[in-house]
This record gives structure tokens, C-alpha cells and sequence, in this order.
């Protein structure tokens, strides 16, 4: 989509019938001369000088939502103390200077919905708000994200594989889409046949780093492999690629749409390996969990919650609140150092109320949850109360790895035993090292030789050489074997 060029006002004038303060917004019909229905909002922050960027729920950026139908171009809507906001009503915002944004989200088919290609935005705005609640701004966007443009090289690649299965399920067409990374072996041995390692990013990640790259894919240990970078992205969140209610059948996509085409269309020996980190590395555990004969061996690096008695240190199955534990402390989504609270559960809950989809506790519900009556995945706990809603988690269970490993084991052992490694640090921001351990428990009462690993460091310093010189040597290992019964 063409970058359209675009301009900004602010206009600060006294409404005297008001009771708090407002923003008027709207967009110019440069950026969309069609009627805009979905939702408007409205990012302020006393830290950032692009509000709309950064985690949500984990600064100190405020949010206020709006939903609106059929408003034209050049119209207005009002923001103020009726709209969905966090962490406070727009009239309770600390007063101070503030730089403010809106996008108007059009659910195109992008996850984040600051970052969405076809929505309209406006840049950042210097304003500031002072005792005056009757004071009334006006933020004009007339600037349309556009659609990521992927540039090829002579190592990195576009996949976009055509999917029947996700373009019946959603009535539209769907791709699945990876960045494939050659080795420079690739070019140099031209009759050579090399393994795949599937690379899947954590929360966030985006193929489309790879863009313009003209460096060559690394090996696993000293095997030259094909690396494919998937990110998951979808509407809602991170597909995970599994099959679910409301993100459709990922997993079979990839499985039987997205691998056929790529061993179609590069010099694949048929060996397939796979690793991730956080959800990449939940990721990776399902799908090897779930297609065992699909994939040849599996490093999972602190993944997601694989046991759902420890999802961030909640039992779904017997606890009662996701916001407070059984002492009324608030749970911690997030940590410093796996100890010091740093973002809890109740405020990420609340912030995501407001960034109503594509957010990491809308993406678990979207792929763990059924759908509701109104269209939109249901809610594993009151966003308000945080209460936790026990028919919900019956449907959750079907996504709880260790439970799946724990009830299908004997069916599973034959293809699945020896493939799965997971590693993680033992301070973990984000408490994943719990479920990692628990799992661990229940795999050598079944005498699995599954690999489990713990190391210094947390969610983002754990991926210290020797850490990945393991994982990677794992992965090698997994190959050789693969060679050896194929042989």
C-alpha cells in the first residue's frame, strides 16, 4: 500500500458544557474515502514519543477505546470518560505533558493494531494536560500504515503458501506465510539435498526481519540446514499453529499446505526439525507433541505454559481468580528476575480490554478457547473481577500439553519418545520455568527420555553460548539419528 503523505493539527479549545475532557478525532479522506466502522484509539504517554509502539500493559503508556459504526471521513468522535480506558478514566489521567496518537483499526488481517497495514493513524502530538477538565483537543489522522514489502536476496526467500484449509474457515484468501534462509551450501553444492529447521519467533516476531538479508542461513552445529522463519501473526494474536475455534486449523495448514510446497520448491531431504523460544517455544512442543511424525526432533526454548497447573504459577484447574492468588496478592504476569513483581495479571487484563485483540492473553484465548455467542473467542477469566471460568478451562484442557502427554503416552511413545528437549532459565520473567519442571515430573514417571534443562539467566538472558551450543547440538543429534534409520 503507497505511504500516503499526511498532516496533523492540534487544536486546543474550551467546550463550556463539558464535564471532562475530550478528544475529537477523525481522518481525512486522503487516507480512506470510504465510512469507517470498528474501533478508534487513543494512546497517551508522558515517557514515549510514539505512544502506540512499545509492550501493552507493560509501561506507563495510557489507552482510551472507542467503537463506532458507519462514521464518514471528516466526521468526528468524541473520546472522554465513557470510552474504554487504562489505567485510569481520561479525566483522572495525571496531568502533566503527553504525547498522543489514535489509530483507527481496521482489522485487516495484521496483529498489532499500532503496527496493522490499511489502518489510520497520526503522529505523535505534544500536549498537556492541566487542571482544566473542560479543555477539548482535536487529533487529526490522515496517515495509512502500509503493507509490509518483503525483499528478496540470494540466501533469503519468500514463502507464501496458498491455504485451502484457513481461506475456507475464514471466507477469504489465506496464505502461511515464512521467510526460508538458504546456506551458502545451498548455492556451492548444487546438487545437494539439505534438512529444514523450522524456527518459529516468540510473541511479536514478524518474518519480515529477514527482508533484505544477504547473509547466509547458519548451520546446526556443522550441518548446513534450510532455515524457515515462521511468526505465527494472525488477528488475533499468535496462531501457535495449532487448530482452534477461532484462528482456524494451523497446524494441518502448515502440516500439509505450507511443507509440501516448500519441499516442492527447494532441494529438501526430508528431514524436519524444529525450535522456538517462549511461544515459539510452545509452539515447537505442540507441533512436535501433536505430529510426531512429521517432525524429527524439537528444542523447545522456554516455552508458554506447558502444564496448565502452573500458567504463570495459577492452576486453572483449582484456582479461583487469574488477578489474585489464595492470599489475595496479586498474580504477576510478568517479573524481574523470576521474584520482583514487575507487571501483574490484573493490569494486563485491563490494558487489553481497551487493545480489544492481537494482545498476548487475547492471543491464549483465541487458540485455547471456544468461540463465544458474539463472535469473539471466550474469555478464560472475567476481565474485571478476574475471575476464572471453569467451563472455559474444559476447553482450555485440550491445549495443555502435559495432560495431552499424560493421556495419549502409550499411543505416543513409539513415534515421540527422544524428540523433545526444552531448556529455560530458572529465573524466568514470565514464571515459565514451573510448568518446565512440572512437565519434567510427569514425563520420568513415564519413563520418557524426553531432555530437560535449566540454566542461569531469565527469559531474555538465558541464551548464553553454552545454552545455545546444547539446544543446537540436541537438534544435530536428532539429525544424525534421522539419517541413520533413513539410510
Amino acid at each position: 500500500m503507497k505511504k500516503i503523505l499526511f498532516s496533523i493539527f492540534l487544536l486546543p479549545l474550551v467546550v463550556f458544557n463539558s464535564f471532562s475532557q475530550q478528544f475529537e478525532v477523525g481522518y481525512a479522506t486522503a487516507a480512506s474515502d470510504q465510512p469507517f466502522t470498528g474501533y478508534v484509539i487513543l494512546y497517551m504517554s508522558k515517557d514515549s514519543k510514539i505512544p502506540k509502539s512499545g509492550m501493552i500493559g507493560f509501561g506507563s503508556t495510557a489507552y482510551f477505546s472507542v467503537y463506532v459504526k458507519n462514521l464518514k471521513p471528516g466526521a468526528t468522535v468524541k473520546i472522554d470518560d465513557k470510552a474504554t480506558s487504562y489505567p485510569v478514566a481520561l479525566s483522572d489521567l495525571e496531568r502533566g505533558e503527553y504525547y498522543a496518537q489514535i489509530v483507527w483499526d481496521k482489522n485487516l488481517g495484521g496483529r498489532s493494531i499500532a503496527e496493522s497495514p490499511g489502518n489510520i493513524y497520526s503522529d505523535p502530538v505534544k500536549l498537556t494536560v492541566d487542571k482544566n477538565t473542560k479543555t477539548n483537543y482535536h487529533l487529526f489522522a490522515d496517515k495509512v500504515i502500509p503493507v509490509s514489502e518483503f525483499k528478496e536476496t540470494q540466501f533469503v526467500k519468500e514463502l507464501k503458501a496458498p491455504s485451502a484449509l484457513l481461506s475456507k474457515f475464514h471466507g477469504k484468501p489465506v496464505t502461511v506465510d515464512a521467510a526460508v534462509i538458504l546456506p551458502k551450501e545451498y548455492f556451492t553444492e548444487t546438487n545437494r539435498k539439505f534438512p529444514v529447521l523450522f524456527k518459529v519467533s516468540g510473541f511479536g516476531g514478524d518474518y519480515h526481519r529477514y527482508s533484505g538479508s544477504v547473509t547466509p542461513g547458519s548451520p546446526i552445529d556443522t550441518i548446513p540446514v534450510i532455515t524457515v522463519y515462521l511468526d505465527g501473526n494472525c488477528p488475533l494474536g499468535h496462531s501457535v499453529y495449532a487448530n482452534s475455534d477461532n484462528n482456524g486449523p494451523w497446524g494441518d495448514a502448515l502440516t500439509t499446505e505450507l511443507i509440501p510446497q516448500l519441499e516442492k520448491q527447494y532441494r529438501c531431504n526430508g528431514a524436519k526439525l524444529l525450535t522456538g523460544h517462549s511461544s515459539g517455544g510452545w509452539t515447537v512442543a505442540w507441533l512436535q507433541t501433536h505430529y510426531p511424525k512429521v517432525f524429527d526432533g524439537c528444542w523447545s526454548s522456554s516455552p508458554d505454559p506447558v502444564d496448565f497447573r502452573s500458567f504463570q504459577k495459577i492452576n486453572l484447574y483449582t484456582d479461583k481468580s487469574m488477578f489474585y492468588g489464595k492470599d489475595s496478592t496479586l498474580n504477576n504476569v510478568a517479573t524481574i528476575a523470576g521474584f520482583f513483581p514487575w507487571v501483574t495479571m490484573k493490569n494486563i487484563y485491563k490494558a487489553e480490554q481497551v487493545i480489544y485483540r492481537g494482545e498476548q492473553m487475547h492471543s491464549f484465548n483465541a487458540v485455547f478457547s471456544k468461540k463465544g455467542s458474539d463472535g469473539w473467542p471466550q474469555s478464560i477469566c472475567n476481565s474485571v473481577t478476574g475471575e476464572i471460568d471453569t467451563a472455559v478451562v474444559s476447553h482450555w484442557k485440550n491445549y495443555d500439553i502435559s495432560l495431552y502427554l499424560r493421556t495419549n503416552w502409550a499411543q505416543l511413545k513409539p513415534d515421540l519418545d527422544g524428540k523433545l528437549r526444552i531448556s529455560v532459565g530458572r529465573q524466568d520473567n514470565f514464571l515459565l520455568n514451573y510448568a518446565v519442571t512440572m512437565l519434567e515430573g510427569e514425563m520420568k514417571k513415564l519413563n520418557s527420555t524426553f531432555q530437560f534443562a535449566y540454566y542461569p539467566g531469565d527469559h531474555f538472558t538465558v541464551s548464553s553460548p553454552e545454552y545455545m551450543k546444547d539446544g543446537n547440538q540436541f537438534l544435530a543429534l536428532k539429525y544424525k539419528e534421522w539419517l541413520a534409520k533413513t539410510k
